[in-house]
């Protein structure tokens, strides 16, 4: 199950990162990939301000992981940009995170492909010309049920 986005403005990847929330079950792994300032954080910082999150939130580029707790439910952004090998993984507790019940949100997933297992939704962020393209592809059931409860736009 895929779809494509047409993203206009900042707004529209903060609202895509909301209407993700409003779906998200308790545990999945969302991967976001694309090119610096394709809107990876932007649209995390849609789905955490959508849940409740109060605060800055950050790209997590040079602490390669970032945790919130908002309410019964677990969030971790992670950041892989900076890693010089997939192996680096282990040293930040990814098994530890990979088995909680927890929702992971991996921006540049492929610098730790080898070692991640299937991500559940994949959101590829690319720049056209004034717009954003989103291309959203389910790879899991949970994915496939996250992709079709979000809204037609």
């Amino acid at each position: 199950m895929t779809r494509k986005l047409w993203l206009r403005g900042p707004q529209a990847t903060t609202a895509l990162g909301a209407q993700l929330a409003t779906a998200l079950p308790v545990s999945c792994r969302i991967d976001l990939s694309g090119p610096l300032g394709a809107g990876k954080t932007t649209l995390v910082r849609g789905l955490l301000r959508a849940l409740g999150h109060i605060g800055p939130v950050r790209s997590p580029t040079y602490t390669l992981i970032e945790n919130y707790q908002i309410a019964d439910r677990r969030l971790y952004h992670l950041d892989l940009y900076r890693l010089s090998d997939p192996e680096e993984l282990e040293y930040i507790g990814l098994r530890d995170l990979l088995d909680a019940p927890a929702v992971l949100l991996v921006e540049w997933p492929e610098r730790g492909a080898s070692l991640l297992p299937t991500a559940d939704l994949i959101i590829a962020l690319s720049v056209v010309e004034t717009h954003r393209l989103a291309q959203l592809a389910a790879h899991t059931p949970i994915g496939s049920t996250l992709l079709s409860r979000l809204p037609d736009n």
